[in-house]
């Protein structure tokens, strides 16, 4: 089995003279949760419909499941399932009935892997009500077994959890983790910091159509480290760690010095002190957020609000 499930290179979008998607090239590899994560407006929902052939790209390519696009892109679909925009399903027929009309429409499993799907989203109690007394977290899980119709080795999400409370969206959340195992693979788009950050395991960072940072969630957070620490004398060691070239900051709060620094350079840092005569009392690593991450890199001071399309 391919080891990258979705390559882009270059992949560009632009409508007359907004450019929607810049030069884009993210690699996606087999298994667990990837999320293109962005404000509204930073080219994920236009990015997934390029993948899924929705929309034409101006520039670039990509390859899906190991397969150019070009001449085997029907076969790659095959093998995936997306919401990108909710199904409209129908409000008086039941959630089964739904997934049993929209299984023959696109010709996926038989309908053993229906009430299958349904368990698995936690909608068997519930299957034989109309879709129109569904609340908005049972309406989304049942998108979601909508997506997963045929077993698809690839899985598109677009915003998954958007418009749902806190309650829907951790059993939203906790359902894409589930979904991942067995080497599936999930690509979610979301602007949520807080729900990237607790399902996905890498991450692509995008900001006006451009890539900005793409990852492992631990490296990425590494690589915007800190250590804190007190010592026998703050003040001179504040001086002393300030002078490395390779520590960012060095801040002073409530009794603790915080150096801005990659955690696994500490010994490095003790060293420095103790070669100009400050022992330390105490340190450990800070791990940066990914709202802190995301606001540097990016500069956009409201990832999670509202706003233009994606």
């Amino acid at each position: 089995m391919h080891e990258l499930v979705v390559e882009t290179h270059a992949l560009t979008k632009r409508y007359a003279s907004v450019l929607a998607v810049d030069s884009l090239s993210i690699q996606v590899p087999r298994g667990g949760v990837f999320g293109l994560l962005g404000p509204n407006g930073s080219g994920k929902t236009t990015t997934m419909s390029m993948l899924l052939g929705l929309v034409s790209p101006t520039s670039g390519t990509f390859r899906l499941l190991g397969r150019d696009t070009r001449s085997g892109r029907q076969e790659a679909l095959h093998h995936i399932g997306a919401i990108v925009e909710s199904p409209s399903f129908y409000p008086y027929l039941s959630g089964r009935m739904n997934l049993r009309y929209f299984q023959g429409i696109i010709g996926r499993g038989d309908s053993i892997d229906i009430e299958r799907l349904l368990d698995l989203v936690g909608l068997s109690s519930r299957a034989h009500s109309k879709f129109s007394t569904y609340s908005q977290g049972m309406k989304q899980r049942l998108s979601i077994a909508y997506a997963m119709l045929g077993d698809p080795d690839l899985l598109f999400l677009d915003e998954p959890t958007n418009g749902l409370d806190p309650a829907g969206m951790a059993e939203v959340r906790e359902l894409i983790r589930h979904l991942s195992t067995e080497g599936r693979t999930v690509l979610l788009s979301s602007h949520l910091l807080h729900e990237v950050e607790q399902v996905c395991d890498r991450v692509a960072i995008l900001s006006r159509g451009r890539l900005i940072a793409q990852g492992a969630m631990r490296d990425i957070l590494q690589q915007r480290g800190a250590v804190r620490f007190t010592t026998t004398d703050d003040t001179r060691a504040a001086a002393i760690i300030s002078a490395l070239p390779w520590v960012a900051s060095v801040t002073a709060e409530n009794g603790y010095l915080t150096a801005e620094a990659p955690p696994e350079r500490s010994w490095e840092l003790t060293k420095a002190l103790a070669d100009q005569g400050v022992s330390v009392k105490e340190m450990a690593p800070v791990q940066v957020s990914l709202e802190r991450y995301f606001l540097e890199v990016t500069g956009d001071d409201s990832p999670s609000a509202p706003g233009e399309a994606s």
